[in-house]
């Protein structure tokens, strides 16, 4: 798709027409654009590290936020650090 070097913005416009959700590690994300101004939902998969073997735990959730999220909406999974 050659999207590898996108931004943040540019990704969830090319993103919005064709997908219903972006899968992120990118904690930012959703405090640097108005994700409710794109047709697509962000999760935020929020883990010590963004490998595999930190990220596979958050899959059961990631699957039950897949059925409960709408357009526009941000939902963060995982290790929520205290703010």
């Amino acid at each position: 798709m050659g999207w590898a070097s996108k931004e943040n913005g540019e990704l969830l416009q090319l993103a919005s027409p064709g997908f219903d959700v972006l899968v992120t590690t990118d904690q930012k994300l959703s405090y640097q654009q108005d994700v409710a101004s794109f047709n697509i939902a962000v999760i935020v998969l929020v883990a010590r590290r963004a490998k595999l073997e930190f990220l596979r735990p958050l899959i059961p959730e990631v699957q039950t936020v897949l059925t409960e999220i709408r357009p526009g909406e941000v939902k963060r999974i995982g290790v929520h650090s205290p703010a």
